[in-house]
C-alpha cells in the first residue's frame, strides 16, 4: 500500500533557507510574509511573542522594532540560541503565567502566537486544544493590547475556526485569514490576523 509523502521528515527549501539566513526555523518565513502584507511591525514596539520556541519569531519581531523596541518572546520550552538585547525571554506556561509578568513590556502593539498542542495524532483532540490556545492568546490581547495595535495567531482549522474569527473580528478593525506559502502542505494551519485594535480598554502600562 502506498503512503502519502511526510515532507514533515526531513528539511526543506524553507527550512535550509532559514538556517542560512541565521534563524533557528522555518517559521520565520510565515511571520515575514504575514508582515510584509499587513506592515505589522514598526520601529519602538513593543510586542508579546506567545510560543516563541526556538525563537526565530522574536527574532525577526526584534529586528523590526529594532533597539529602542522590546519583545517579550514567552514558550513552555526553553529557548536556547541567543537572541539580541531588546528580547527578553520567559520560560513558563501561558495559562498560570502572572499577569505582571505577561505584561512586563505591554502595553504590547502587536501580540503573536504560534502556539501549537504537541499534537496527539488524534485530529479532533488537536484541533481543540489549539482552539483553546487561541483562545488564550486572544485573552491575553484583551488585557495587554494598545489600541490600534495588531494580532497574530495559529490555528489548526477545525469548526470552532469561524467562532474564533467573529472574535477577533469584535475586537479588531480588520480580520484577515493567512495562509503562508511557507506552510507544509499536510499541515491544517493557518494564521488570523486582527488589524488594528478597536479602543474597547487601553491597558495602562504596569
Amino acid at each position: 500500500m502506498n503512503r502519502r509523502p511526510n515532507d514533515y521528515a526531513r528539511p526543506d527549501r524553507h527550512t535550509r533557507a532559514a538556517k542560512a539566513a541565521g534563524y533557528p526555523a522555518r517559521s520565520i518565513f510565515k511571520l515575514e510574509e504575514i508582515h510584509k502584507r499587513y506592515r505589522l511591525f514598526k520601529a519602538g514596539q513593543r510586542v508579546l511573542d506567545l510560543g516563541a520556541a526556538p525563537g526565530s519569531w522574536s527574532l525577526y519581531a526584534s529586528q523590526c522594532v529594532g533597539p529602542s523596541g522590546r519583545v517579550l518572546a514567552v514558550d513552555l520550552s526553553e529557548i536556547t540560541d541567543a537572541l539580541p538585547p531588546n528580547v527578553l525571554a520567559r520560560q513558563l506556561d501561558v495559562f498560570g503565567a502572572e499577569r505582571a509578568v505577561l505584561a512586563e513590556f505591554g502595553p504590547y502593539d502587536v501580540v503573536l502566537s504560534d502556539m501549537a498542542p504537541r499534537t496527539s495524532g488524534n485530529k479532533v483532540r488537536d484541533q481543540a486544544l489549539s482552539y483553546e490556545l487561541c483562545q488564550r492568546a486572544l485573552a491575553v490581547a484583551d488585557e495587554l493590547a494598545a489600541a490600534g495595535s495588531h494580532f497574530v495567531a495559529k490555528q489548526f482549522m477545525s469548526a470552532e475556526f469561524g467562532e474564533l474569527k467573529r472574535a477577533i473580528a469584535s475586537r479588531y478593525a480588520e480580520c484577515r485569514v493567512v495562509r503562508p506559502e511557507a506552510t507544509r502542505s499536510q499541515s491544517s494551519e493557518v494564521f488570523l490576523v486582527g488589524l488594528g485594535r478597536k479602543n474597547l480598554e487601553t491597558p495602562a502600562k504596569p
